[in-house]
């Protein structure tokens, strides 16, 4: 009975460490998109206020910090796909410090679409060189994301069925050797 809780609560906990990541990831993209998206609209205003087209590009630059959601869902698939209940703490941790990773990178990125939209819109030039800059504040993103996938890929061929039964048993003896205490009245 106890084994079979543990079993539960780490299956659960699984799950809750790969929304986690994702949950994460999607905070950081939800920071740095509206950062960009209140920097072009600050710079939209300008080009208004001097009666210049207000440039397009500023929606593309306020967007990119939206790819470390898909980032951090990825690596939610991921945990749910190969998770094993037995290691849990391992599944919470890589959710809970792979999503702060990915969103870190997304909420920095924002910052930087935001100077990225200041200038492109007082000078209309740079747009390719921004791109590229805000592209290597996500490789940030990419490196946390591709190390889980090495992490996830390895403990999954380390935990093989005679190694999870084996973890099973310790926990089952364990759980046997306790005894209950009795509590006065």
């Amino acid at each position: 009975m106890i084994a079979e809780t543990k079993l539960i609560l780490g299956d659960a906990m699984v799950y809750a460490g790969a929304f986690a990541s994702l949950a994460l990831a999607a905070l950081g993209s939800a920071f740095g998109t509206g950062l960009g998206s209140a920097s072009a609209i600050g710079a939209w205003k300008k080009c208004y206020v001097q009666k210049r087209p207000a440039p397009f590009q500023l929606v593309i630059l306020c967007g990119v910090p939206l790819s470390q959601t898909i980032y951090g869902m990825i690596l939610m698939f991921l945990i749910i796909q190969y998770g094993h209940a037995a290691v849990w703490p391992v599944y919470v941790c890589m959710g809970i410090l792979g999503g702060i990773g990915i969103g870190a990178s997304a909420w920095y990125q924002g910052q930087s679409c935001a100077a990225a939209c200041d200038a492109f819109g007082d000078t209309g030039e740079g747009f390719t060189n921004y791109l590229m800059v805000l592209g290597i504040v996500e490789t940030v993103a990419i490196f946390v994301l591709a190390f889980g996938i090495v992490v996830v890929m390895t403990l999954d061929k380390a935990l093989t069925p005679a190694a999870l039964n084996q973890m099973l048993e310790q926990v089952q003896t364990a759980a046997e050797s306790i005894k209950p205490i009795a509590v006065a009245k």
